[in-house]
This record gives structure tokens, C-alpha cells and sequence, in this order.
């Protein structure tokens, strides 16, 4: 008498052969696999014939089967058992399984149904994601960390640019160019040693070629073969030839980089690889974006140095606006920051609260920056507003900037005179200036204490301090214009510093009879 299967029954054993997972029904006692569908014996590199009738257990990896034990229990209570395990393949390759199997009623018998899918390709791809994630998380921080780095002064151009740039990005080496005196000279080499013995090294040409030639407008030029017959490669040629033609010798690619400041080219860089593949697009983009803040950067730190030089009241509402663009680089590091935190939630949440600190910090900074460049902008800001709050809004905006803590402290109130009060505005600047390019402090104080007679002003640092018995360095040159500032008005100022015991200065003024 023929088996009679119900309705139920042949729908079900449609879906189980149809089903692209492994479906698989199983003994939970001895783990014999009772039926399986072809897809369940393919997974695992078994012909189907061969898979029915085997012990299940085999096919686990014994890192997982503690798991595969654990959800006969499971399911014995009437439970989904839902677990990501290893399997091995009869080749020896382990492929990870996610696991979804429940009670099942099989020619009688209790016994398990399970759906199995494999799952090693989404880990791969999950993978792989993670990685160009951490990657791009990574260039981000290190753009941050570098547009600290492009402080106010024209040191940098010795090459410190390059060396960050080199953290970011793999070549061989590299050189800057300038326009001097209608002649295109290298005045930077990085990465060749001797080359770096023949700087300034002027390139003889036929004719007149300017920086504005090598490059098109504000972009990067990528010459993936310089041996090749494109423009671009055969310009570079002509262009180091006879004298200067060893430029050229066992390159294989190369990236010209300008550095633009208002339309008009600083400089032009030239980065350089032999055996390695050619720059891609991302790197250019990446490039590029350093190359724009660095002559932001250099911009503004050549009207920082005009500002100190003539200390007029133009000259410092000029530099304040172009410092402005110092907030633009905070804004542009967090919108960075920002952009990948969707996707780094989703992957990995230690980063992503270390990501969501980093930001915070740089909105903060930014904000604190940007009211303390208003009130450069504003000079009656200085003479208005209570000294208190000026050297809080001094404190906020250092600690933005250089990410140290400052703490503000004011005791007392009291009214005194406008310039009293915008000369110990200007030294607490200049001392946290100082702070911030060579003590390598960790935390400041600042407390401000007005009396009936006067006031006093402390400024406190735990850094490397230094030997107030010897003379000055010349890089503190600050320190003597704050004494000139102070003395012009009748005020003392004092410095109490000693090696690895930090720095304290203290400003003085109607107080120097007590």
C-alpha cells in the first residue's frame, strides 16, 4: 500500500528541496543526519547520498561543539536555537554557519530541523569593510593630528610637511619647488640623501617655465608612467633634463601637488615613486586636502608674524579675520569625523565613542576659538567685558586648540583701568602661547585675584620649565615683550620656573607696596 503524504507534507518537502540554505533533520541524541537537502550536502563539499545517514558531529568544528550540544538542550525545551558556528568541510576548510533549528516530528521521532547558512562570504565582506573603515578613521585622526601640526610659523616648510604628508601616503621621495627670481628652484628634498646635499638646486630650461605650467588650476596632476607618451610625462621630462635629469633616474610615477593661496602659487610639490603602483585618486584627494590647509597655514602664520612685527590695531583685526580659517580646519577635521560615524557604529563602538570624543572636542574648540577671535575682531571686546571672563575665554579656546586643560580662577571683583586691563589680557595670551610651543604641560592654571589696591595675576604650568639663571632662549622671545608690556604700564611681572617643575608667572599691578 502506497504511503499516503497529505497536503502539508508536499508543500513542506517542496520548500525543503527548493531551499538555497541547507536544511538539514537530524537525531538530537547520536546527531545522525536522517534528511538533508541537496544544498545542506553541497556546503559542506559532500555528495547528498553520502551526507544522509552521516554523524553530524563530524561536520562541526571542535571549537563549536560545545554550542551544538548546548542546543539539543535547547530545543528539548521547546526552544529556537539560534548560534553562529564552525563547520568543516571535508577538504579541511572551515566555513562559519549561522544556525536556526527548532523541535521537529520526522517519521515519528522527535528530531531536529535546522536551517543552515553559510555565512563565510558576508564575514569576509564585513571584513574587508571594517578594515577600509578603520583605514579611512585612520587618515582622518592623522589629518587631525597634522593640521595641529601646521602651527604659526614658517618652519615647517623644511620639509615638516612632507614627513606628515609621508604618514598618509608611501613614496620614495620628494621635493618642493619654488619661482625665484623667474627660475624654478628645489629648496626641499625628502627621502634622498644625497640629493638633499645639492639644495637650493636651480633647474636649467630652454625656455621660461613657472609653477602655474607644471599643474592645472588647484588640482593634482598623477602621471602614472613618466616614460610614457602622455602630456603630462612629457612635460616632466623636458623639464628635468641634462643637469637635473638624475631627478628622474629608476622613477616610475609621479604626483605633482601646488600649494595655492588666493589663486597665487606658494609652491609646487613633487612626490616620487620607483617600483611602487602609481598614486590613485583617493590619494590625490587626500593630498590635495593637506596641501589646502597647509598654505592656509602658512598664510596666515606670514600675517602672524606682520602682526607682532608692526602691533598695530589694523594689523591685528586683519590677522584675526585670516585666523578665522583656523576654525574652518576644525569644522572640516569634525565633518570628516563625522561622516564615517554611521557606518563605524555599526562595527566596531569603541572606536566610534573615541571618534564621538574627538569631535566633541573639535566643536568645542572651534566654538571657544571663534569667540575668541570675535573679540580680536571687536577691540572694545577687551576693554567691555570683565577680565574674568576674557581670561576664561582665553582658557576655552587654548584647551581647544591644544586639547590641555586650563583652569580659571577669579577671586574678588573690581574695575580697572582699560589699558591695565588689555595688557594683562595680552600677557595671559602670550603665556599660553609660550605653554603651548614649549612647555609640554598637561594641565595650566590661571587665577586672577583683585584686591582693594589692585590685582594679581598667576599663570601656572606643570611642564619642563626651564633655568631661569641662565639667559633666555631666543625662541622665548615672548617673555620680553610681556615684561616691556607690563613695565609700560606700571605693572611687574615675575617668572619662577625651574627644570621639570613647570613655569609660574605672575603679574603684579598696585600691588608692588604691599
Amino acid at each position: 500500500m502506497d504511503t499516503v503524504i497529505s497536503e502539508d507534507e508536499q508543500q513542506f518537502l517542496m520548500i525543503f528541496e527548493a531551499a538555497r540554505d541547507g536544511m538539514v533533520v537530524f537525531d538530537p541524541f547520536s546527531g545522525r543526519v536522517l534528511e538533508a537537502n541537496l544544498a545542506a550536502a553541497v556546503l559542506h563539499g559532500s555528495a547528498r547520498e553520502d551526507f544522509n545517514g552521516s554523524n553530524l558531529k563530524k561536520f562541526i568544528h571542535p571549537d563549536s561543539l560545545p554550542l551544538f550540544n548546548k542546543s539539543t538542550q535547547i530545543i528539548r525545551k521547546n526552544r529556537m536555537f539560534e548560534e553562529t558556528l564552525q563547520h568543516v568541510r571535508l577538504d579541511n576548510s572551515i566555513i562559519n554557519i549561522e544556525w536556526r533549528a527548532v523541535p521537529f516530528k520526522f517519521q515519528g521521532k522527535d528530531c531536529v530541523l535546522a536551517l543552515l547558512r553559510d555565512l563565510t562570504k558576508r564575514i569576509q565582506v564585513e571584513s574587508r569593510i571594517k578594515e577600509r573603515l578603520l583605514a579611512r578613521v585612520h587618515e582622518q585622526n592623522t589629518m587631525l593630528e597634522i593640521s595641529k601640526t601646521l602651527a604659526s610659523s614658517l618652519a615647517w616648510w623644511r620639509g615638516l610637511f612632507i614627513e606628515q604628508l609621508r604618514k598618509l601616503m608611501k613614496f620614495s621621495y620628494a621635493i618642493r619647488l619654488v619661482e625665484e627670481d623667474s627660475n624654478l628652484v628645489i629648496v626641499v628634498v625628502r627621502g634622498k640623501k644625497k640629493l638633499e646635499k645639492l639644495l637650493p638646486f636651480q633647474i636649467q630650461q630652454d625656455g621660461k617655465q613657472t609653477l602655474e605650467s607644471l599643474v592645472k588650476g588647484n588640482f593634482p596632476v598623477r602621471i602614472s608612467d613618466i616614460w610614457s607618451d602622455d602630456p603630462s610625462a612629457i612635460s616632466l621630462r623636458k623639464l628635468f633634463k641634462n643637469d637635473s635629469a638624475f631627478f628622474l633616474k629608476g622613477v616610475k610615477s609621479w604626483m605633482w601637488l601646488p600649494l595655492i593661496n588666493k589663486e597665487k602659487h606658494i609652491s609646487v610639490i613633487g612626490l616620487v615613486r620607483k617600483n611602487e603602483k602609481p598614486f590613485s585618486h583617493h590619494e590625490a584627494e587626500i593630498a590635495i586636502t593637506l596641501a589646502n590647509m597647509a598654505a592656509v597655514s602658512l598664510a596666515n602664520a606670514e600675517l602672524f608674524e606682520k602682526a607682532k612685527a608692526h602691533a598695530t590695531l589694523q594689523e591685528r583685526e586683519r590677522l584675526a579675520q585670516n585666523l578665522h580659517d583656523a576654525v574652518n580646519q576644525s569644522l572640516f577635521s569634525a565633518g570628516l569625523i563625522a561622516e564615517v560615524l554611521p557606518r563605524l557604529w555599526e562595527i566596531d563602538l569603541d572606536e566610534t565613542r573615541r571618534s564621538l570624543e574627538d569631535l566633541r572636542h573639535l566643536i568645542r574648540g572651534a566654538m571657544a576659538e571663534m569667540r575668541a577671535l570675535l573679540a580680536e575682531l571687536r577691540p572694545t571686546t577687551l576693554t567691555d567685558t570683565e577680565l574674568g571672563e576674557l581670561l576664561l575665554l582665553l582658557g576655552n579656546a587654548f584647551t581647544g586648540r591644544t586639547n590641555i586643560p586650563v583652569d580659571v580662577s577669579v577671586i574678588g571683583d573690581g574695575k580697572i583701568p582699560a589699558e591695565i586691563q588689555v595688557v594683562v589680557y595680552r600677557i595671559c595670551q602670550e603665556s599660553l602661547n609660550n605653554i603651548s610651543k614649549h612647555a609640554k604641560a598637561s594641565k595650566v592654571e590661571i587665577e586672577l585675584r583683585h584686591t582693594s589696591l589692585g590685582l594679581v595675576l598667576d599663570i601656572r604650568d606643570n611642564g619642563r620649565g626651564f633655568d631661569t639663571t641662565k639667559l633666555i632662549p631666543s625662541s622665548h622671545y615672548g617673555l620680553n615683550m610681556m615684561k616691556e608690556r607690563a613695565e609700560a604700564v606700571g605693572a611687574l611681572m615675575m617668572i619662577t620656573s625651574q627644570l621639570d617643575q613647570g613655569t609660574k608667572i605672575t603679574v603684579r599691578w598696585g600691588e608692588m607696596e604691599e
